[in-house]
């Protein structure tokens, strides 16, 4: 897909603002940032939308991404200037603290997934001998997000198949990313998972991750379930 630099740039810009403020981005707010008119905006906003990366919601004169956009968005990420990150470094290091702590493994692993839940607001979730553990349900569904009850079933649905999934499909990447749509169960339930894949005493496929709404900021995610994965199966 080909889109100019300032496209790019807008489509990171209502990305990241989105993820902030849970309200669609309108050209007056990116006109200002970019130093440009508000038509010049809605032009590009126009290219944007008719390739799918961002969408209209009816009710506002804003704009929201898509899955596709955040997929976009995803395979374009540097992740090595995040890494770099002063943030990013006092996540790692918040985490190592909780880890280093515990001299079992499964108790190293809750911490971890802990961890990840105060530092993304998601659900953190990690496999611990063929078991499921599940940690921050109540910080996921205090997104605005959930206050729609069908997106709430919706996950619920997906979390009751997760484990039996993780354990049959495997997924061999070190970091995985299901967006949205691409989740392979619980499609329509408008979250996405992340998760990194390690090594541990109970298994050469443990997974830890976190699953949240599709609005998140993903550079900063992404880098912290990979540390996490990385981290433990170093430690354990």
């Amino acid at each position: 897909m080909k889109i100019t630099e300032r496209q790019r740039e807008i489509l990171c810009q209502i990305i990241e603002e989105y993820a902030e403020t849970a309200s669609p981005v309108g050209s007056v707010t990116l006109a200002k940032l970019f130093n440009v008119s508000p038509a010049t905006i809605r032009a590009e906003m126009a290219r944007l939308e008719g390739l799918g990366l961002i969408a209209q919601p009816h009710t506002s004169a804003g704009r929201v991404p898509t899955d596709a956009g955040y997929r976009f968005y995803v395979n374009n990420l540097d992740n090595a200037e995040e890494e770099r990150d002063s943030l990013f470094e006092r996540g790692a290091h918040a985490l190592e603290v909780r880890v280093s702590s515990q001299s079992r493994a499964d108790a190293a692993i809750r911490r971890a997934v802990d961890a990840l839940v105060e530092l993304t607001g998601n659900l953190g979730l990690a496999t611990i001998d063929g078991q499921l553990y599940l940690s921050g349900l109540t910080r996921l569904f205090t997104q605005p997000e959930f206050v729609d009850t069908r997106r709430v079933q919706a996950v619920a649905k997906l979390l009751d198949n997760l484990e039996p999934w993780l354990r049959e499909a495997a997924p061999g990447e070190a970091l995985n990313i299901f967006i949205g749509h691409e989740n392979p169960i619980g499609g329509n339930s408008e979250v996405s998972l992340i998760i990194s894949k390690f090594r541990s005493p109970f298994s050469d496929r443990s997974y830890i991750g976190v699953l949240g709404p599709t609005r998140q900021n993903y550079s900063k995610v992404m880098s912290l379930v990979k540390h996490a994965g990385n981290m433990l199966e170093d430690i354990l």
